[in-house]
């Protein structure tokens, strides 16, 4: 019987183990001088990946808002950024059907003070570029979401 209880605790702690392996949370700040404090974020594919941008300025949203929006593989940011440019109403966000299929995620836009949390799962092992859409910031609010095969 102890034996038994013991194999029991040990499986439930591996679960648990696994369990916590395939989470992981991400902290990216912006400030009122438009830029993020990392320009890299490293998860493995397949994890349930929250994170939480911090807008650490104190300019509102309609002088200096950021967000963060994570892009496929590939995606040409300038290219992104200009469809993003004339979507003041959607948080410049594209909604041309296009532009919806290149996003992975994205958090809300955010003004001083603010913050938004968001959870995805990782896709495949690869690099995804991400940026902040207000118009003019991705000029410098760019980095790269590096995917490790698991």
């Amino acid at each position: 019987m102890k034996t038994l209880l013991i194999s029991l605790i040990t499986l439930a702690a591996t679960a648990l183990g696994a369990t916590a392996q395939d989470a992981v949370k991400l902290e990216l700040t912006g400030n009122d001088q438009m830029q993020y404090d990392k320009k890299e974020l490293t998860v493995t594919e397949g994890q349930n990946v929250t994170l939480t941008l911090k807008h650490i300025g104190k300019l509102p949203k309609a002088a200096m808002g950021h967000n963060v929006v994570i892009l496929k593989a590939g995606t040409q940011i300038p290219a992104f950024a200009m469809k993003a440019a004339p979507a003041a109403a959607n948080d410049y966000i594209p909604q041309d059907e296009e532009s919806k299929k290149l996003i992975v995620a994205h958090t809300k836009m955010i003004g001083g003070g603010e913050s938004d949390t968001i959870t995805f799962t990782a896709p495949a092992a690869g690099e995804y570029p991400y940026l902040c859409t207000f118009p003019g910031h991705f000029g410098l609010m760019s980095g790269k979401l590096i995917v490790k095969a698991k």
